[in-house]
């Protein structure tokens, strides 16, 4: 199960939550809001890249469109005087054509993010940066921040090869098919000029915690 079944989707409403949270009255109105939310995440996702953004939740209260960003640089995002969320805001509220209400949050442990983690690595490759000592790198500083555990796997045609590989590092415990563990996981593809598409896989086990809050 742990390779068959995305570990965040299996682990919702027990040690995670969902990231879109509204109700739809009929079928047309709920692919209206699907859309939507996939549309106003990628392009906070791609804006924000730098300010390192990892988990974007959508609420839909009555009449007008909550939106809660969770980046490890918020600086960044809020500006000076708060203008760079007046206009992310500006930019959303065009795109949506509703009211958006938008709230930063920083993420206080960035090196316990699967997704930042991951982020960085792909980053890395790249950049052309050698894969084994970014997986080090990477594994080394989720340890050294308290995790429980971690898994790297990273798979394609690394290093310009002509045939696919993979490779992996594990440190600690990471038990993927035990549902009340709390893993964070993410997949970030990294878009090389040689090599194509090389996909970065990052498990993270946490200490009992409710993730994506």
């Amino acid at each position: 199960m742990g390779q068959k079944v995305n570990p965040n989707v299996a682990r919702l409403a027990l040690t995670h939550n969902w990231l879109s949270r509204w109700i739809a009255k009929d079928d047309k109105k709920y692919r209206e809001f699907l859309l939507e939310d996939v549309k106003t995440r990628r392009l906070i996702m791609d804006r924000l890249r730098s300010a390192g953004v990892s988990r974007v939740f959508i609420e839909r209260p009555a009449g007008k469109i909550k939106i809660n960003v969770q980046v490890a640089r918020p600086g960044m995002v809020i500006g000076r005087g708060g203008t760079g969320v007046e206009e992310l805001r500006r930019v959303l509220e065009e795109k949506i054509g509703q009211k958006v209400s938008l709230n930063v949050e920083e993420i206080k442990s960035p090196d316990l993010n699967a997704y930042l983690i991951a982020r960085g690595v792909a980053d890395q490759i790249e950049k052309r940066f050698p894969v084994k000592r970014a997986i080090f790198q990477a594994t080394d500083r989720v340890m050294r921040a308290g995790a429980l555990g971690v898994k790297v796997l990273i798979s394609g045609r690394i290093g310009g090869r002509e045939i696919a590989r993979k490779e992996k590092q594990v440190r600690g415990s990471v038990p993927t098919s035990t549902l009340r563990a709390a893993i964070d996981f993410a997949k970030v593809d990294a878009k090389t000029s040689t090599a194509g598409v090389v996909g970065v896989k990052v498990w993270i086990h946490k200490k009992e915690e409710k993730i994506g809050e």
